[in-house]
């Protein structure tokens, strides 16, 4: 229903009794339409790698038509009211994220952004597609085609950021007081906040000469995570090899190895150079932290020089919450648009931990990137 008062003068969409007067006047919903923009633009810009693209939805008018309309399988985990409400997106959101997906595009303006942001996990990115009357959330694309060159950069191995913006609403009772008699403003009100992907190429970090100075990221990254210390209090700390992790047990105070993994235990003891035995009974026992890098131009996240971090370490730990990946912007590019790769033995657990990973590149900058269990075949949820 997202955009049906716009034309009418409703100045809104939200409620059913504002999407019934809307429905009188003739106002007609934007959604659908929004969506084939997208989809459409994604198909020209993809062309046979559309493929590559996993697609779970919910039913009917809430995504399975849709796809549908483009021929494009989808799984569909539930289906909406006849007349569906807020209740179904937040109902939506919640299965889909159960079943572990890389990216959540919704459909609709500010008052969808907030059924959203009550129901989506933490750790999803969610893009909008703009269809709504009122847009001040900084979650949405500037357009639906605008959105479908974010998604395949991200299919493609294209440098995707990942940013925090705010989701906002506006509120109608509230006028601002100005300096000319009678003056009124829109005021908004800030609910919260989600991840979106952005395109961002060499953005930042551009320090000399264009280029990025490696050392100086590798700087940024160590004083990110001391910063942020404090969200893996109280948990084991394993920090894998390479030279950016080595620069992290440096700070940490770790007389750690270059191509081994090192642990801080929460009592401030460390384990160093562990096996893949220590760091099994560390998981097993007591909350885990792992920051872990990649193989420079093989791209090899896990299963190459960290097989200490095995499958059944891995399976200990979820994922998108207890795993930090680090690497430079520069390191990223040497993959050429490849995607990083895992090989823990395990190839059940090898196809769940693919999709889309989030990759600490400075300080406070996050790119997203694929993870896949072949150069052959990648996929997104």
């Amino acid at each position: 229903m997202a955009g049906i008062g716009g034309a009418v003068g409703l100045h809104g969409s939200d409620g059913q009794a504002l999407q019934t007067q809307a429905l009188q006047l003739n106002g007609q919903p934007r959604g659908a339409e929004r969506v084939d923009v997208f989809l459409r633009a994604l198909s020209q810009r993809l062309g046979e790698s559309l493929s590559q693209l996993d697609w779970i939805t919910w039913g009917g008018s809430m995504g399975a038509d849709s796809l549908a309309a483009f021929s494009l399988a989808a799984e569909v985990l539930g289906l909406p009211a006849s007349t569906s409400t807020a209740e179904d997106t937040l109902r939506a959101i919640e299965v889909l994220c159960e079943a572990e997906i890389d990216l959540l595009i919704f459909v609709g303006g500010d008052g969808t952004a907030i059924d959203v942001l009550n129901s989506v996990a933490e750790h999803v990115c969610v893009l909008g597609l703009p269809a709504g009357v009122k847009m001040h959330s900084g979650v949405f694309a500037i357009s639906p085609a605008a959105a479908a060159e974010v998604v395949a950069g991200l299919l493609q191995g294209s440098l995707v950021g990942r940013a925090v913006r705010e989701v906002r609403d506006y509120e109608p009772q509230k006028k601002q007081a100005l300096s000319m008699p009678g003056q009124q403003a829109v005021v908004t009100k800030r609910y919260g906040e989600l991840s979106v992907p952005e395109a961002g190429g060499y953005l930042q970090q551009m320090k000399i000469g264009g280029k990025e100075d490696e050392a100086l990221v590798v700087q940024e990254i160590v004083s990110y995570f001391l910063d942020h210390r404090y969200l893996h209090e109280n948990k084991a700390l394993i920090v894998g090899p390479g030279s950016t992790c080595l620069a992290i047990k440096h700070a940490l105070g770790l007389n750690g190895t270059l191509l081994g993994c090192d642990v801080l235990l929460p009592d401030g003891s460390a384990i160093k150079n562990a096996t893949s035995a220590q760091l099994l009974a560390i998981a097993s026992d007591q909350a885990t932290h792992v920051l872990v890098s990649f193989t420079r131009h093989q791209g090899f996240l896990l299963g190459r020089g960290n097989q200490q971090l095995s499958a059944q370490v891995m399976r200990r730990l979820d994922w998108k919450n207890d795993v930090t990946v680090l690497g430079s912007r520069t390191k990223l590019a040497t993959l050429e648009q490849r995607p990083m790769l895992v090989d823990t033995g395990d190839g059940e657990l090898d196809q769940r931990l693919s999709g889309l990973v989030g990759v600490l590149t400075g300080y406070d900058d996050f790119l997203l990137y694929r993870v896949s269990t072949s150069l052959l075949s990648s996929t997104v949820s």
